[in-house]
This record gives C-alpha cells, sequence and structure tokens, in this order.
C-alpha cells in the first residue's frame, strides 16, 4: 500500500487548508470597573470573617485614646485636633496596618500568583482590596467621632464631612499600605512598616500640632492622614472655612492617587517575580 502525498493530489493542498482548524479568538479585555467591583466583592466576603473583631480594635483604641486625653485636653481647638485625630487614626489602623500585613503575606504566600492568572487589571486587584478593607473603617470611625464630640462638647453638625474624608484619607493611606506590603522583600518587614505608619499617624495626628517643635510639625506635613485631619477639625468651629477644607480634602484625593499608582505598579513588580 502506497501513501499519496496531499500535494500530488488534485485540490488535496486546498482541501487540507479548508479542513485545518481556525485559530481561537481571545475574549475580550476585562474593563477596569467590573474587574474591581469583582475583586471589591470577593475581598469583602473574605474578611468578613474578621470584621468584628477589627471593628473593636480598631475603635475600642480610638475611644481609649480619647478618654486618655480628655484628663489634658478642656477644649477649644486642642480638642478638635483629638476627636478628629482619633476618628482618622481608625482608618489608619486599616489602611496602613492591616494592609501592609494582608499584601506582605499574600507576596511571600505565592497569592500573587492566582490574582496573576485572573484576567483582571492590576489596578481593580489593588483598589478592590484596599476598598474592601476601608470599608470596615466607616463604623469605627462614625462611633469614635460622635462619642468625641460628645466628651469634649463639640457640634455634631458638619460629621457629614466624614463621608469625603474617609475614602479621600482612606485611599490615600491604603495606597502606602499597600506599596509598604508588596515591596517589603520579607512580611516581617511589611508588617514593621505598617506599625510604624499607623504610629506616626497616632502621634502626629492626634496630639494637638500647636505644641510640636517646628520639625515635627514638617513630619506632620508629609504624612498623609495630616489633611483629612484637619478637613475634619476645621468643621467643628461654629463657622468653618469651606474653602480651608476643601483644600485639604484636594490634598488627599491627589495623594491617593499617587499612592495607589505606586501600589499597582509595586504589584506589578511583585506579581512578575
Amino acid at each position: 500500500m502506497s501513501v499519496v502525498p496531499a500535494e500530488v493530489v488534485p485540490g488535496g493542498a486546498r482541501a487540507a487548508q479548508s479542513t485545518a482548524p481556525a485559530p481561537a479568538e481571545l475574549g475580550p479585555r476585562a474593563r477596569l470597573w467590573p474587574s474591581l467591583v469583582a475583586v471589591y466583592r470577593a475581598q469583602l466576603s473574605r474578611a468578613r470573617v474578621a470584621r468584628i473583631p477589627l471593628l473593636f480594635v480598631a475603635t475600642f483604641q480610638s475611644v481609649g485614646i480619647l478618654i486618655m486625653m480628655r484628663g489634658v485636653v478642656d477644649g477649644g481647638s486642642e480638642a478638635e485636633a483629638v476627636v478628629a485625630g482619633s476618628a482618622v487614626l481608625v482608618v489608619a489602623f486599616v489602611a496602613l496596618n492591616l494592609l501592609a500585613q494582608y499584601f506582605g503575606q499574600l507576596r511571600a504566600s505565592g497569592g500573587l500568583d492566582h490574582y496573576a492568572t485572573l484576567p483582571v487589571p492590576p489596578a481593580a486587584v489593588v483598589l478592590g482590596a484596599a476598598g474592601a478593607y476601608a470599608s470596615f473603617t466607616v463604623p469605627g470611625t462614625v462611633v469614635t467621632a460622635v462619642f468625641g464630640c460628645a466628651l469634649f462638647g463639640l457640634p455634631l453638625t458638619h460629621l457629614w464631612v466624614l463621608l469625603a474624608v474617609i475614602p479621600l484619607a482612606g485611599a490615600a493611606l491604603s495606597g502606602l499600605g499597600a506599596a509598604f506590603g508588596l515591596l517589603a522583600p520579607r512580611p516581617e518587614l511589611a508588617t514593621l512598616l505598617g506599625q510604624l505608619g499607623m504610629s506616626a499617624a497616632l502621634l502626629l495626628g492626634v496630639l494637638p500640632a500647636d505644641r510640636m517643635p517646628e520639625v515635627v510639625r514638617f513630619a506632620r506635613d508629609l504624612l498623609p492622614s495630616t489633611y483629612g485631619v484637619e478637613a475634619l477639625a476645621r468643621t467643628f468651629g461654629p463657622h468653618p472655612d469651606w474653602a480651608f477644607v476643601l483644600g485639604d480634602l484636594a490634598v488627599c484625593a491627589g495623594v491617593g492617587v499617587v499612592s495607589l499608582a505606586v501600589a499597582t505598579w509595586a504589584y506589578r513588580r511583585a506579581a512578575v517575580r
């Protein structure tokens, strides 16, 4: 029995080509917003188990600071700074400390490989995780602010500004926390950086700026959470200067965009290694 090549048979080459399977078409590229929502829901569901301890620890810490500072601060601008700083500290506890630990452990355990295989943009992973963790700070921040106003006799009229302070300060701090976790070579170092950042937010945000040395004030101006504290503290006065409040919130927004961009770059860098 002889084998005749397909090229010899008339029309054999064309028939072979016509029966060859066509290359499969790639699916459409995943869009940022649907991917972000999917990652956010997944992270929110995963972190729901630790929601009650998280809320308790973050809120109890800030309420304890308010009670402690009540013995040394009577009222006025110092009380406004203490209440605003304690409220924003709840956001810093989660965004800097816990998010740095999460991404540090994710990188060390190889969890980034899982996200790298998903058809989602890197920005969706960072923003989704940051948004999920920041969502847990809302009840604690509101409770701390209300308790602080009642403790120091401050008005509750303009506490609605927390609707802008929480997401904007949270974005700026979450970007830093995620970058700490993704850039640190070891998870222990990521935890250390997150705790140092939270300690800076505690010392530089809660204590009144008028009592700080000039060098410490300069360091305070470099901390993103400072502008969230200033924006909230300005609203406790009888006639808030809304231009300054919007200016502080704009700084938070600008730093948030930059820090989240750095975190996205750090994610790409860590995912390909």
